[in-house]
């Protein structure tokens, strides 16, 4: 067998493979002898059967299957040990001359190239990086935030936002007086924060203790037969004849008291003796807040950072009628009519991943399993916290993180995950930051669509 290679441009090339009978033929015969072994033919008992009838009857077929692998491990053996930089699969150049009944083949096959590609990754390049400044206002609300979650329920005098009212509901009549044989429920609860009408929710603000307030049950859930019934301590089925008034006399209102600024606060907060006062509590706060908005400053460095590489390096040359066959052929829902606008749909991602590899190549970028650990506790770290669980044991951490690496579909994604985040701290590494601190607004407005420009008259 021989293999050779021909490079007909900067992102085009061809792979030539001749085969010989002395190949394949031991192959062949091999395979045959297989199908006799575990396939008998009537008369004749397993392995006995006659080569000829064995050739005659199976030897096509197995002739093309042997030199369609044959010809496919040679091509891709030789892609792996040239290092080829090839971009999707070799794709089979069309032979209209190809005879299984020859003893000899050559097969061409046309393979596209990743373009060499000078990433522009130094200190020459420019990026914006953008502080978020943490206010007292923002420190304030963290603050009430935390505190709530972390308070208790007691009983209060007036209803506030968020707070749960207790009382007797007593179905009205149309002349607003209590209905004859109507519902009476005398343990209500409810809880006007979670109204889906507004108006009926306002009817409770600042509402004390013993005063009695008239509502619509229906009107507060938009009618759900699931939500009135709950209230309502009635059947489902019963709720569309009771669309009408209530009155609710209230008989407690149970508050959210925030949680006092003391030791246990703090140690539940931020762990065992991590804060002691108030000073230092208001501190981390905004430490706490200032590495939140560390994430979204990054996440907008990567924006800028990609869009100022793509312009530095220009449009990179892609092997386009190789990658649009490859498409074809993988696709059942592309064809030569519709290829063109795909691939005009993906080039500019594929431009990106391709100055990205090179980025991790430059700068010999690779993922270690620690990394995929990190991201893995991380994100255990994230979905605790969304239950108010910041301080989680590490071990905790480490036996969540393991189980879900275990999942190869999440492994792959961390994994690819990891490697794009090593890229652009590389490249944060690698540029020159041109720092600017904003406030929250300013940041958001990076994210608005640019203003188009009115036309000159």
């Amino acid at each position: 067998m021989n293999v050779t290679y021909n490079k007909l441009d900067n992102v085009n090339g061809e792979i030539t493979v001749t085969l010989e009978e002395k190949d394949y033929a031991d192959k062949v015969e091999k395979q045959l002898k297989e199908i006799s072994k575990h396939r008998p033919e009537p008369g004749f008992r397993p392995g006995k059967t006659p080569m000829g009838m064995l050739r005659k009857k199976y030897g096509e077929a197995v002739k093309y299957d042997v030199i369609n692998k044959e010809i496919g491990d040679a091509v891709f053996n030789y892609i792996r040990e040239e290092n080829l930089p090839v971009l999707g699969n070799p794709v089979p150049v069309k032979n209209d001359d190809f005879n299984l009944a020859d003893k000899d083949f050559t097969f061409k096959f046309r393979v596209g190239l990743a373009p060499e590609i000078d990433t522009h990754v130094n200190k020459d390049l420019h990026v914006p990086y953008y502080e978020i400044e943490v206010t007292d206002e923002m420190i304030n609300k963290e603050d009430e935030q935390f505190r709530k979650r972390f308070g208790k329920q007691v009983s209060g005098e007036t209803v506030e936002p968020n707070a749960l009212v207790k009382g007797v509901i007593t179905e009205l009549d149309e002349n607003g007086q209590p209905k004859a044989e109507g519902i009476v429920v005398e343990n209500g609860i409810l809880a006007p924060a979670y109204f889906k009408d507004k108006e009926q929710a306002a009817l409770f603000d600042g509402k004390k203790v013993g005063e009695t307030v008239v509502f619509n049950p229906a009107k507060t859930c938009d009618g759900n037969e699931a939500e009135l019934s709950s209230m309502l301590n009635i059947d489902k089925d019963q709720t569309a004849e009771h669309h009408g008034d209530f009155s609710m006399e209230i008989k407690d209102v149970i508050v959210v008291e925030p949680a006092a600024l003391d030791q246990e606060y703090f140690d539940n907060l931020f762990g065992k003796d991590k804060v002691h006062n108030e000073e230092e509590y208001r501190k981390a706060l905004k430490e706490m807040i200032a590495n939140a908005l560390q994430n979204d400053s990054f996440y907008r460095f990567t924006i800028d950072a990609k869009d100022d590489i793509i312009k530095a390096v220009g449009e990179v040359e892609l092997p386009d009628e190789v990658l649009k066959d490859y498409l074809v052929q993988t696709n059942q829902e592309l064809n030569s009519e519709n290829v063109n606008e795909a691939f005009a749909g993906m080039r500019k991602q594929l431009e990106w991943d391709l100055i990205s590899s090179a980025i991790a190549r430059q700068f010999e970028i690779k993922v270690e399993e620690e990394d995929l650990m990190n991201l893995a506790r991380n994100s255990v770290r994230q979905q605790f916290a969304q239950y108010g669980m910041t301080n989680v044991p590490e071990e905790n951490l480490n036996q969540y993180a393991r189980e879900m690496l275990k999942d190869e579909k999440v492994r792959r994604r961390m994994l690819d995950q990891t490697l794009e985040f090593k890229v652009f701290n590389t490249i944060r590494d690698n540029v020159t930051l041109d720092n600017k601190t904003v406030s929250v607004a300013e940041f958001q407005a990076l994210f608005a669509p640019a203003a188009e420009e009115t036309p000159a008259e």
